[in-house]
C-alpha cells in the first residue's frame, strides 16, 4: 500500500516494498517538495522498555539493543544523535528541493547498502502488487471506491508468511477517551479471521481463506482435541503470553492502561467453530462457481468434522461469548446459534458435495435450535436476549435470524430487530449491549453491529431503513475510507483499534446485499 501525506510545499510518501526476503520488513519513506523538513528517528522497541543505542554510518543509522536487527538507510542525511539519559534519538534537517529524500527502515536485517532496484521501480512494484490484486476482485456495485479500500484493508491485515489474519493493526486505542477499555488486537482471532476470509472469498479472492484454513490445521495439531481451541493465537499459531500493562506509557489521549497481550486467550468462546465451517462452505461454493474440481477438499472436510465434534462435546456449556465478557460465563444466545451454524453448514456441505455426515448430526442441529428458540426468548423483553433466562439485549442475537436458525418472517425475529433498534441503536451506530459487563466507563457503538442491523432490516423488508443506516455507516469512514472498531455518535469521532477487520467486512457485506 502507498500512503501519501501532502502539505502546501511538502509531500511524504510511505510504502512497503515487496521485493524483500521472508522474515524482513521494509518501510520506505520518500520526502519531496520545496520546503525544508525536520526528521526525527526515535525507535522505541518493546514499547520503550529496552534502551537503544544509535550509531551513524555513511549509509544511515544502526540501532542496537533490539531483539531483531533494525537499521535506517538514509544516504546523504546528516544526523544529530541525542540522549535523554535513557534513550537515544536522531534528528536531521533535510532539503527535498535538492532532490527526493529517501529513508528506508529495514527490520530483520543488518544490511545498510543500496538495493539493486531503483527506488522508483520498487515503488511501482509495490503499487502494482496491490492494484493488480484489487483489479482481480468482484466488488459490490455500491460505493465501489470505498469497497476497494475496505478490501485492501482486509488484505492488509493478512499475515502472508503464516496465513493468519489480524483482528486489527493496533493495540490500546481507547473505546472511551480517558477510559480503561483499551485492548490489544494484534492477534489472530479464529472468529474474526474466518469472517475476514469469508469476506475476501465473496470478492473472488480465495487464497487468503485457503492459507488461513491451513493455519488452523497447524493450530489443531498442537491440541489434544478441537474442542480445546482457544479464541485467539499469535500470528504463528502460538499461545499468547500473559496480558501485561505498560504503566510507563500514558496511552492515547491519556487513556490508560496500555495493554500488551489479551486475556481473552484463556476464555471459553464456543462460537468460534461456526465461522470456520461457514467459511469452508463459502469457499466450496466459490470453488464450484469458478469451475474447480476439488471444491471440498479432504483437508477441509476433516476440519468440518473436527468442528462438529467440538460442538458435540461442548455446545451446552456456558461461555464468555463473542464480546469476551470478563465475568461469569453465561449461556450466550449468539454462541449457541454459532454452534447450530457449525452443524447446519456441515450437513449442507455433506448433502451438496457427497460427503458422509455422522448419524447424530441431524438430531444435534434440531436439539440446539429447539433449546435456543425456547430458552433464548424473553416474554418480558419481547426479544431474544443476550443469554438464557435474561432480559438484557445484545446486537449479536440478531444472528438467530441472520444465520437462518429461524425464518426472518418469524414474529419473534421481527420483534428482536425492533427491540434492538429501540434499545441499542443511536443514530448512525448500534451498541453491542447496555448491561453491566463489570468494567467501568462506557464505549462507542460498533460498526459491525450497525452492519448486522442493516442486514436484519433487509431480511424483514425494511429496505429504506437499511439504506439510511448504510449511508450513515459510509459517512463514518470519512475521507480515508478507513473504519475503527467503534463510533461515538455524540462527539462524532472514531474509537477503538484502527483499522478494524470487523468494521470493514461488515461494510462489504452490506454493500453486497444492497447491490
Amino acid at each position: 500500500m502507498t500512503v501519501e501525506t501532502r502539505w502546501a510545499s511538502l509531500q511524504v510518501t510511505d510504502y512497503l516494498p515487496h521485493d524483500v526476503e521472508q522474515g524482513r520488513t521494509d518501510l520506505t519513506r520518500v520526502i519531496t517538495g520545496q520546503a525544508k523538513a525536520v526528521v526525527t528517528f526515535a525507535p522505541r522497541p518493546e514499547f520503550g522498555q529496552v534502551q537503544v543505542h544509535l550509531e551513524q554510518e555513511a549509509d544511515g543509522l544502526r540501532v542496537y539493543g533490539t531483539s531483531d536487527p533494525l537499521v535506517l538507510r538514509s544516504p546523504g542525511v546528516e544526523w544529530e544523535i541525542t540522549s535523554d539519559g535513557v534513550q537515544q534519538s536522531a534528528r536531521a534537517v533535510v532539503d527535498p528541493a535538492q532532490g527526493p529524500i529517501v529513508l528506508e527502515l529495514r527490520c530483520g536485517t543488518t544490511e545498510l547498502g543500496p538495493t539493486s532496484v531503483p527506488e522508483s521501480e520498487r515503488r511501482s512494484l509495490a503499487e502494482s502488487y496491490w492494484s493488480d490484486w484489487a483489479d482481480s476482485l468482484t466488488l459490490p456495485a455500491r460505493k465501489r471506491g470505498l469497497m476497494k479500500r475496505s478490501a485492501l484493508t482486509l488484505r492488509g491485515l493478512v499475515h502472508a508468511d503464516s496465513g493468519s489474519i489480524l483482528a486489527a493493526a493496533t493495540t490500546s486505542l481507547p473505546e472511551e477517551i480517558g477510559g480503561v477499555r483499551n485492548w490489544d488486537y494484534r492477534y489472530c482471532w479464529l472468529r474474526d479471521a474466518s469472517l475476514t476470509a469469508s469476506a475476501l472469498v465473496s470478492l473472488g479472492s480465495l487464497g487468503e481463506a485457503e492459507n488461513f484454513l491451513e493455519w488452523v490445521h497447524g493450530v489443531l495439531e498442537t491440541l489434544p482435541g478441537p474442542e480445546r481451541l482457544h479464541p485467539l493465537y499469535t500470528i504463528y499459531g502460538a499461545n499468547l503470553p500473559p496480558e501485561a500493562v505498560l504503566d510507563s506509557l500514558p496511552g492515547y489521549s491519556g487513556s490508560r492502561p496500555v495493554r500488551v497481550g489479551n486475556a481473552a486467550n484463556s476464555q471459553v468462546q464456543l462460537d468460534v467453530f461456526g465461522p470456520i465451517v461457514d467459511l469452508i462452505s463459502h469457499l466450496a461454493e466459490a470453488r464450484e462457481k469458478a469451475g474447480l474440481t476439488d471444491v471440498l477438499t479432504d483437508a477441509d472436510w476433516n476440519l468440518v468434522q473436527a468442528m462438529v465434534s467440538a460442538v458435540e462435546r461442548r455446545w451446552d456449556e456456558p461461555d464468555n461469548g463473542i464480546w469476551e465478557i470478563r465475568g461469569n460465563p453465561r449461556h450466550h444466545v449468539y454462541s449457541k446459534v454459532m454452534c447450530w451454524v457449525t452443524v447446519d453448514r456441515a450437513l449442507t456441505l455433506a448433502e451438496r458435495f457427497g460427503r458422509q455426515s455422522e448419524p447424530g448430526w441431524t438430531s444435534l442441529r434440531a436439539e440446539i435450535a429447539d433449546e435456543v428458540k425456547d430458552r433464548g426468548w424473553s416474554d418480558r423483553a419481547l426479544s431474544y436476549t443476550a443469554a438464557y433466562d435474561g432480559t438484557d439485549l445484545d446486537a449479536a442475537t440478531l444472528h438467530i435470524g441472520l444465520s437462518g436458525l429461524i425464518d426472518p418472517t418469524d414474529p419473534r425475529f421481527i420483534a428482536t430487530v425492533r427491540a434492538t433498534e429501540a434499545e441499542l441503536r443511536s443514530g448512525s451506530t448500534v451498541y453491542r449491549y447496555h448491561h453491566d459487563d463489570g468494567l467501568p466507563g462506557g464505549e462507542g457503538g460498533f460498526h459491525l453491529c450497525a452492519a448486522w442491523l442493516i442486514e436484519a432490516y433487509l431480511l424483514i423488508g425494511e429496505r429504506s431503513d437499511a439504506e439510511a443506516l448504510f449511508a450513515q455507516l459510509v459517512d463514518a469512514a470519512g475521507p480515508t475510507g478507513l473504519l475503527a472498531e467503534e463510533y461515538d455518535p455524540v462527539a462524532e469521532r472514531s474509537l477503538g483499534n484502527h483499522p478494524q477487520a470487523y468494521s470493514h467486512l461488515g461494510l462489504l457485506r452490506c454493500a453486497h446485499l444492497l447491490s
